[in-house]
């Protein structure tokens, strides 16, 4: 009897419940979510949506600002197309300092239209920003071999012809600069007129030799050196042409706990390099070499830093330095050791996770970096690891670019920062005592 009653009072409310969602008093579908599909996680620089790309007018300046110091013969007349574009070349000490070379390729020819963070527009009056193809570290490369050789007089006069093109722009005299994009990579590019470039935003590898009225996170972008080593499973350098994931087990594959090959004398901060090889080379599981780059040295490097576990990056002249990218590139675990570094892309990547990090001060402490990293268990490793190669293709320059590599996420950094420079400009147009509030 009583299992009767109790079937009629669950039917009454079944029919109650049924009428309430009818007549729409009862929104059932808080208790079905939990039974939903969860979204799928994405790559930490993946966007869902896809927003329009940067629109980028350049600047079409004489050839002896860019290519022909890559190619002294090329026409001066023909536009710069695609097809005319002479290819950097693969290797060599000044590859590392060719951004300005990749993001001006970018807007020649930017790979397939749904992949491109940036396109060339003809009509400046349609352009969000303003690409300088000015290549000033190529320029003291090229025209100078350090500060007090003569022939940087060529590269300065080139700075001041540059700027009086500029300031007689309207586009530049419209934003005073702030929408420009300037690429200066290397330490001494731009080094004479500085100055008058300080409202631009600036593509630099680190603010080392740079006052904070001129360059900042706020406006400018921290670009990733070009690697110099090749990419891994690029050359068969390890293997028979095998690349990281064909290797059975990767932490038994590298012997060497800790690799570091470079010049040991530096300025600045680099001068732990010094110190470091007094408290490093010797050890058992340390390669810590002297070495000056070099393609046959290039080539060591290559094999040094695939058969290493961690790969040691201290300061250099200024607090990054290419070795860094060539870790990355390696899939050896970067161990950084500077108070002062930025790092690219970090809104997007979390270098921590890949990355260890130490300051000069624990570095400098009598067997701190050798007892931490003996430390890591091969599961922390292998995390580490793993995680690195995946995020490797962000560091890569290519030509067309590829979508989320480095010339690719350096023009979606640059559009971060248009919002910012929208605002100073129309404010200052209107503003009767500009920039009061400082």
């Amino acid at each position: 009897m009583y299992g009767k009653t109790i079937c009629i009072i669950v039917l009454f409310i079944f029919l109650i419940a049924s009428y309430s969602i009818y007549i729409g008093t009862v929104d059932p579908s808080p208790y079905f979510s939990q039974f939903q599909s969860l979204p799928r996680t994405s790559s930490p620089c993946t966007s869902s949506s896809s927003p329009p790309p940067l629109r980028v007018f350049m600047y079409d300046l004489p050839r002896k600002f860019n290519i022909a110091m890559m190619d002294p013969h090329i026409s001066d007349v023909e536009p710069i197309t695609a097809k005319n574009l002479p290819p950097w070349p693969r290797f060599g000490i000044q590859r590392q300092h060719s951004v300005e070379y990749w993001l001006m390729a970018s807007l020649l020819n930017g790979g397939e239209e749904g992949e491109k963070e940036a396109v060339r527009v003809f009509d400046p009056e349609s352009a969000d920003a303003f690409y300088v193809p000015f290549f000033s570290s190529l320029s003291f490369n090229t025209h100078g071999k350090n500060m007090t050789d003569p022939d940087t007089e060529f590269d300065r006069l080139l700075q001041v012809e540059l700027m009086e093109y500029l300031e007689n722009s309207k586009y530049w005299q419209r934003s005073r600069g702030r929408d420009h994009v300037i690429p200066m990579t290397h330490p001494n590019a731009f080094r004479f007129l500085r100055q008058l470039v300080n409202a631009s935003i600036l593509i630099v590898v680190d603010f080392g030799r740079y006052p904070k009225e001129m360059a900042r996170l706020g406006k400018d972008v921290v670009s990733p050196y070009v690697h110099v080593v090749e990419s891994f499973g690029e050359d068969g350098v390890v293997g028979d042409g095998d690349d990281d994931d064909s290797t059975p087990d990767p932490f038994e594959a590298r012997p060497t706990l800790l690799y570091f090959r470079g010049n040991t004398v530096r300025k600045a901060e680099g001068k732990i390099r010094l110190q470091l090889e007094k408290l490093l080379a010797g050890n058992d599981g340390v390669r810590y070499e002297k070495s000056v780059a070099t393609t046959q040295n290039i080539k060591v490097s290559t094999e040094g830093m695939r058969s290493s576990k961690f790969c040691l990056h201290p300061a250099g002249d200024t607090p990054s330095s290419c070795r860094l990218f060539d870790a990355i590139v390696s899939h050896c675990i970067p161990v950084i050791i500077s108070d002062k570094i930025e790092l690219p892309f970090e809104d997007e990547i979390d270098y921590s996770e890949f990355s260890v990090f130490y300051s000069v001060k624990e570095a400098l402490e009598p067997g701190f970096i050798l007892e931490n990293l003996r430390k890591f268990s091969k599961e922390k490793w292998l995390k580490m690891w793993g995680r690195l190669k995946n995020v490797s293709h962000h560091f890569e320059f290519q030509y067309p670019p590829k979508k989320e590599d480095a010339v690719n996420m350096l023009w979606r950094q640059v559009k971060h920062k248009i919002p910012n420079v929208k605002l100073d400009v129309h404010r200052n147009r209107r503003l009767k005592v500009p920039d009061w509030w400082l």
